[in-house]
């Protein structure tokens, strides 16, 4: 009998986390949780819901108003993410959104903020995207507003700075961005906004030099700061903007609203993202005032709003629905219950085969979209937007639940999902997030946000690469012609390269949508492990070997963001439940599989599992573009239940279609 099987508490840990599993699922099949986080998306929606003139309800406001409130830090300011620091950029926001709510100037707590945000040099320190939110509300004026100019989509697309070639969530913010600095959309100086002009500025409004503010940012929010590049590039497009003729600029305010359009009708007015949603939601506020897209965007709004225990809050995403299911599908097959888990799986597959992508967008080219058809999105079909690794968890997923459900996705739909994510494979055999990369990496050095990194180009990542490669191993094994085999080898073998080639000194990978070195060292070993490699090969020992280093003494494993900002490991005083389900999850794919490491490891997740099958809330797990934390409710849940059901199982901890079988 396996080691883990003849443990009966953990047996009993693996039917009480199964449970709670159960016990949280949607009636659509899903698990949907929190997906927030970052502090600095509320403001902007309240922002562009004041512009447009259509508040939230009284009630809705209120609890916006007591999450402000309740993430404020000691200092007086708001950080860019909660549990983090003060910034500039949130500080600033934060503060104009409660005004515009109707909280008073002399709040306790906004007295507190405006005097944080004001020993840093007031709101003419705010990074660029912030002047810009500022500019809309005309609190700001565009002299001091770094030249995002609509001219720039009409370059050849040859060019690798052509904004098509840009990151796409990077690229559908700065469509709309393009349009409304095009216009100079501002809003009517309102008593609220005038009263704003003397609260968050160092000086007179009158007296302020905004073109010499353009690049000016308090030194705690930057993060990648303007390289000489962009600093030379901004000097050009402020001299074009003072010579751009009126015919060129309508010319090119016209194609970015169609563009705008498209990506609208293509999202259901969802969007890829909660900023270019209410930013498109704005630029159809000054093209069409009171049009029907307007309203249609306003009704979509609700969307990216949770409803939590501190108040409400925008969210990254419409939901992490699609993502949070996939996992919690192999975490269930990781059990070896499917008699006790049927009726549950069977609605998770009617979610995961609901959600797929059907066909591609229409005149993709022209809208600058690579292929859609066969994928799965973050959240669900209505968004649109299909990710590689997405798609590869929704594959793994639907290929593991053919063996218990009644009707499984057909062998077509399984067949696009693969053709979709051999496309997807960039040049040096990694996978991105959305689509190859369609510029250079240099291109990075053009990042103009001050406060993010990595947000120009669709690199190859640990996690996405992994995820992609562990699906067509599966795949493949479900019989496929030859000739795609030979192709899915190929691919597989440069994902494979890819991933030892990016296995640091220390024996660990640096994840980059999860924090950090736990989360991309689980990915890695899976797919090193997937592709062949053995239990005792060199780089899953390295792997191994750097785990076991950072245990904690309570036997957890447990990181802060600091791992992302910095690039090296930065531990929490104590473990937490998902990175040490991770970092357990890697051992047991090891030659530690049966160690003392794994033993302490289980111990404390079982420890920390409370009677009702859930683990209590803990650091935040998830990040985006190195410094912004976000939120992954289901989390905890699902890998806690993966850890100890594959320790239980004596699997090599990952999903297996035999354990779904039993």
């Amino acid at each position: 009998m396996n080691h883990w099987a003849a443990q009966k508490d953990l047996s009993q840990a693996v039917d009480l986390a199964l449970r709670h599993v159960r016990d949280t699922q949607a009636p659509d099949g899903s698990w949907h949780g929190d997906y927030g986080g970052p502090v600095f998306l509320l403001p902007t929606l309240i922002v562009a819901t004041h512009i447009v003139g259509a508040p939230f309800d009284s009630e809705t406001e209120q609890d916006f108003i007591r999450f402000f409130k309740h993430h404020q830090n000691e200092d007086g300011g708001w950080p860019l993410h909660i549990q983090g620091e003060s910034y500039a950029y949130a500080t600033a926001l934060c503060y104009v959104a409660q005004r515009l709510l109707g909280v008073p100037a002399d709040d306790p707590d906004l007295q507190r903020g405006r005097a944080w945000l004001l020993e840093r040099g007031g709101a003419a320190n705010l990074p660029p995207w912030g002047k810009f939110l500022l500019a809309l509300l005309n609190l700001y004026d565009y002299d001091g507003v770094m030249p995002v100019p609509p001219e720039l989509w009409l370059l050849p697309t040859s060019l690798p700075a052509h904004p098509s070639r840009f990151w796409c969530h990077s690229r559908m913010i700065f469509l709309p961005m393009s349009y409304l600095y095009g216009i100079r959309a501002q809003a009517p100086l309102t008593p609220v906004v005038r009263a704003l002009r003397d609260e968050i500025f160092c000086e007179p409004y009158e007296a302020l030099d905004f073109r010499a503010s353009q690049m000016q940012c308090a030194p705690d929010d930057i993060y990648a700061p303007l390289s000489r590049g962009y600093r030379f590039l901004n000097g050009l497009l402020n001299g074009y903007e003072s010579i751009a003729g009126k015919s060129l600029r309508a010319r090119a305010t016209a194609f970015v609203l169609d563009q705008v359009r498209r990506e609208d009708e293509n999202t259901n007015n969802i969007c890829i993202g909660p900023i270019n949603k209410v930013l498109n939601m704005l630029c159809w506020h000054y093209a069409e005032p009171d049009g029907e897209r307007v309203a249609a965007h306003r009704r979509q709004l609700p969307e990216y709003l949770w409803k939590g225990e501190h108040g409400t809050h925008m969210q990254g995403y419409n939901s992490s629905r699609l993502w949070d299911t996939a996992f919690a599908v192999q975490a269930i097959a990781a059990s070896g219950r499917a008699g006790k888990a049927k009726p549950m799986l069977e609605s998770a597959h009617a979610y995961i085969e609901a959600n797929q992508v059907l066909e591609d967008t229409p005149e993709r080219e022209r809208y600058f979209r690579d292929p859609s058809k066969g994928g799965w999105p973050f959240s669900n079909r209505k968004h649109g937007w299909p990710i590689s690794d997405c798609t590869a968890e929704g594959l793994k997923s639907a290929i593991a639940l053919r063996a218990v459900v009644d009707e499984p996705i057909s062998d077509e739909r399984l067949d696009d999902a693969a053709e979709l994510i051999l496309g997807w494979q960039n040049a040096d055999g990694g996978w991105p997030t959305y689509e190859k990369a369609r510029t250079p990496a240099w291109m990075e050095a053009l990042n103009p946000s001050l406060v993010f990194a990595d947000i120009m180009v669709d690199h190859s990542y640990v996690e996405c690469t992994s995820a992609c490669v562990q699906a067509l191993i599966r795949y493949r094994a479900q019989g496929v012609d030859p000739a795609r085999v030979r192709r899915i080898d190929k691919a597989i073998e440069g994902g494979r390269d890819f991933l030892l080639a990016r296995q640091r000194a220390d024996g660990a990978w640096m994840g980059a949508w999860g924090i950090c070195f736990t989360y991309g060292t689980w990915f890695a070993v899976s797919a090193l492990r997937a592709a062949g490699l053995s239990a005792d090969s060199a780089p899953v020992r390295r792997a191994a070997a750097f785990l076991v280093s950072h245990q904690l003494p309570d036997g957890g494993w447990g990181e802060t963001i600091e791992s992302c900002r910095r690039g090296t490991y930065a531990s929490t005083p104590e473990g937490q439940v998902v990175m040490t389900s991770w970092a357990v999850l890697s051992l047991l794919q090891s030659d530690m599989a049966d160690s003392e490491p794994v033993r302490a490891g289980l111990r404390f997740l079982q420890d920390r599992q409370r009677a009702d099958g859930s683990w209590p809330e803990e650091t935040i797990a998830g990040v985006f573009n190195r410094t912004c934390a976000i939120t992954y409710d289901n989390y905890r849940k699902i890998f806690g239940l993966w850890a100890l059901a594959a320790a239980e199982a004596g699997l090599d901890a990952d999903a297996d279609v035999q354990g779904l079988a039993q």
